[in-house]
């Protein structure tokens, strides 16, 4: 995974790290499936929208960055 966005892609098991900027993030450790990985470029502003799963049932997205998303298990 970069710094600049997500190298991860539809069916990979991911845990979140940290999500610094939602009001009610989805709390650091939590694992989920990647839905659909979306990859922006604005120019000077690189980023990922991921659409998720989470197991505790949520389907909140992540940007990439801020949110930091770790691959633990690759889609096959």
């Amino acid at each position: 995974m970069s710094a600049m966005a997500f190298a991860g892609k539809k069916g990979d098991r991911v845990r979140m790290v940290f999500m610094p900027n939602d009001p009610d993030p989805i709390p650091a450790g939590t694992e989920g499936t990647v839905i659909d990985v979306q990859h922006i470029d604005w120019g000077h502003d690189k980023f990922s929208q991921v659409v998720m799963e989470w197991d505790n049932g949520r389907t909140l997205s992540c940007v990439c960055p801020p949110d930091f998303l770790e691959i633990i298990s690759p889609a096959q």
